[in-house]
């Protein structure tokens, strides 16, 4: 058996090794744990309050467009935070194209605010 052979057969060895020890694991507990069911057990807990009502509630739109807007800055500030950091490595080019990049979400704010999504009153 070659080098690279006996090194894919050790890495499968290991995966089942740990496969194996997880399935035993949990099935070892399944079988040691107290199984005793009951109505009590079984019922939703809230705060020792009974459940009202469905657990789906309806939202407005406008908290799911909060969300977008949140994840849209959110990813701005995890690519400008390396870019950041590597400023003075960067040349100009990498330094235009993050101006473009701001261009464009900000273009994506002035829209949002336009369309009137930034403002809490409105809901």
């Amino acid at each position: 058996m070659d080098q690279d052979t006996q090194a894919y057969v050790f890495v499968l060895f290991f995966a089942a090794v740990a496969i194996l020890l997880v399935v035993g694991a949990l099935t070892i507990g399944k079988w040691l744990r107290p199984h005793k069911p009951n109505a009590q057990k079984q019922s939703t807990y809230e705060s020792g309050n009974e459940a009202i009502g469905t657990a789906q509630v309806k939202f407005h739109v406008r908290y799911y467009l909060y969300a977008l807007l949140f994840v849209l800055f959110d990813v701005e500030v995890v690519f400008l935070l390396p870019w950041a950091v590597a400023y003075t490595q960067l040349g100009w080019f990498a330094t235009i194209e993050m101006y473009v990049f701001l261009a464009m979400l900000g273009v994506g704010l002035v829209y949002a605010w336009r369309k009137k999504v930034l403002q809490w009153n409105s809901i």
